[in-house]
């Protein structure tokens, strides 16, 4: 069983506590957007029981090409991020993808998200552990799960215990990710953290249509209800009112109206596979 991490008052995950959720869109296209999908999915939280975060990014500084839209920047996408908090009691967390963005990220986030090809990143490391703020480390597509106990180690080393790991796959030969569900509970037994699995760009072809990500939504509930079945502390979904028309990540976010009818199964999983 992983360390519990307390996110916000009422949220936390780990422990063996009921899985948590992590949703909203890829990147932060306008404060409208984030009210949309803040709202609809806190309604199916609230509804079925289930710790809810708030997610959105107000960069994309890994976007594949140089033209693609990033988002409106920190100092905009935090006001948004404040909102969405105050309007909606709700946590949220971010993508940091420089040190120095930690400090005043941690101000308004209550969990800051280390990408996965920056799971490596020992300064980035040091500085969002060195807040206070819970930390969320993606799990590079280029490392083993046992590797993460070197990440997750390197933030706890700043006193900060609050950290833990999500799974979004491996890379497997171009332009495609697979996942290997026994790297769940191997990362879990490796690191004692809370492990969240990223149903979304689980799905995601990197790169694969050429100036941008491609992907397979329709299997994210797949892969979401094995996830579930094998143990998960938190499930971390993108998604969108209308994700063909998103500025990020199209091809790999859930439509919002499919969310409801996906949580539930996902909870019918989790209360059989706890039998």
């Amino acid at each position: 069983m992983t360390n519990i991490v307390e996110i916000a008052p009422n949220v936390a995950i780990g422990g063996g506590r009921p899985f948590a959720l992590i949703a909203g869109p890829c990147v932060i296209e306008n404060l409208d957007l984030c009210r949309t999908v803040a709202a609809a999915v806190k309604s199916v939280c609230d509804e079925m029981g289930i710790p809810y975060i708030f997610k959105a990014s107000f960069d994309k500084a890994n976007r594949t090409s140089g033209a693609s839209f990033r988002g409106e920047g920190m100092a905009a996408g935090l006001e948004v991020l404040a909102t969405i908090k105050r309007e909606f009691g709700v946590p949220v967390l971010t993508d940091v993808h420089e040190a120095a963005q930690c400090a005043p990220v941690a101000e308004v986030a209550d969990v800051l998200q280390i990408p996965a090809f920056l799971s490596r990143q020992t300064d980035l490391l040091l500085a969002a552990g060195e807040t206070g703020a819970a930390v969320n480390i993606k799990k590079g597509q280029f490392l083993a799960p046992w590797d993460m106990k070197n990440a997750v180690e390197k933030v706890r080393g700043t006193g900060n215990e609050r950290v833990f790991v999500t799974e979004r796959g491996v890379s497997f030969g171009y332009n495609t990710l697979v996942v290997d569900f026994r790297s769940l509970p191997q990362m879990a037994s490796a690191t004692n953290a809370p492990v969240v699995f990223d149903g979304t760009h689980a799905v995601q072809q990197p790169g694969g249509q050429g100036t941008s990500s491609g992907g397979q939504r329709e299997f994210i509930p797949a892969l979401s209800r094995a996830a579930v079945a094998v143990g998960v502390d938190a499930l971390f979904l993108e998604t969108h009112p209308e994700p063909a028309r998103a500025l990020s990540d199209s091809a790999t976010m859930l439509a919002l109206a499919d969310l409801p009818a996906l949580l539930k199964t996902l909870k019918a999983i989790e209360a059989a596979a706890q039998g």
